[in-house]
């Protein structure tokens, strides 16, 4: 089997967790063949014993033969193995060594049973949808997808902006608000979450419109089918905003139009039976604390 590991930052808080990690990977090497993402490399080189023991790779079309890629860190390291992984297919299998995580729902401490599975051919995933944004000036090149949400938001005033929105070419609603967010069922639980969107579960094919601190008390949240295309135009009293695909965000002219629409490819997020989306949900916003229960 060949493994890649992705992550964004290591935390020397959290050397021990990956020095048994990697110790752990070491010792199977003997079937497997694992590589480690060399922003990551460079960081853990003089930190973490033997680690040059593993191969490198940088770019995506690099891990097309990949058979699994493992994140570290929190769910910000999955969002951003996009750019990584797009149409490969590759499953992705979060290990979470940061805060809360939805996606890498799996505690480093307790990963080595589930990988033992994992390594062995027993891999399960749940296909996730992703978002596609298209704009006149490109503004993320070929790397133009979300896993989670796709967000307008103000950028250098107070002051709220207009969000002028089409479903399918058809007028929907002028929001008033912060920002915009488009979400997928995957996002729903991230930025969606926050601003007092609805819980999707995934494999709904759906996307979420929600408003960010709408200045209007009815208007809520809206859930459409997701192989429709969504167009959105910019009003305010500034020339820029701000466009967001997960974490990853560029500012945009006030006279750019946004396509936004269902990706051509899914990312297969590794899932265990000990961790469904529910046990998820009921344990990371600890549904059930209640004297009643």
């Amino acid at each position: 089997m060949k493994i890649g590991i992705y992550g964004i930052k290591f935390n020397p808080e959290k050397l021990s967790t990956f020095q048994n990690l990697f110790t752990y990977l070491k010792s199977k090497t003997k079937n497997n063949t694992i590589s480690i993402f060399t922003g990551l490399y460079k960081q853990l080189v003089g930190n973490v014993n033997n680690i040059d023991r593993f191969d490198r790779f940088s770019y995506s079309d690099e891990i097309q033969d990949f058979d699994l890629l493992i994140c570290l860190g929190g769910d910000g390291s999955i969002l951003d193995s996009l750019s990584i992984v797009r149409g490969s297919n590759v499953p992705v299998f979060g290990i979470n060594t940061g805060r809360l995580g939805f996606l890498s729902s799996i505690s480093s401490e307790n990963v080595r049973k589930p990988l033992d599975k994992i390594l062995a051919g027993n891999i399960k995933h749940d296909k996730r949808s992703v978002l596609k944004l298209s704009t006149k000036s490109n503004h993320f090149g070929d790397i133009n997808y979300a896993l989670n949400e796709v967000t307008v938001h103000k950028k250098d005033s107070s002051s709220m902006m207009i969000i002028h929105t089409y479903v399918e070419n058809e007028y929907l609603n002028s929001y008033w608000a912060d920002g915009l967010i488009v979400s997928s069922p995957t996002g729903s639980t991230g930025y969606n979450l926050s601003c007092s969107g609805p819980i999707i579960m995934p494999g709904s094919e759906v996307f979420i419109i929600t408003p960010i601190a709408p200045h209007n008390l009815n208007v809520r949240p809206l859930i459409i089918p997701d192989n429709k295309k969504i167009k959105l135009k910019l009003e305010g009293r500034d020339d820029e905003f701000l466009v967001a695909l997960d974490a990853r965000s560029e500012p945009i002219k006030i006279d750019e139009e946004l396509v936004i629409e269902k990706g051509e490819f899914y990312m297969n997020v590794v899932r265990t039976p000990q961790h469904s989306f529910f046990s998820t949900i009921r344990n990371k916003l600890n549904w059930g604390l209640d004297n009643r229960n």
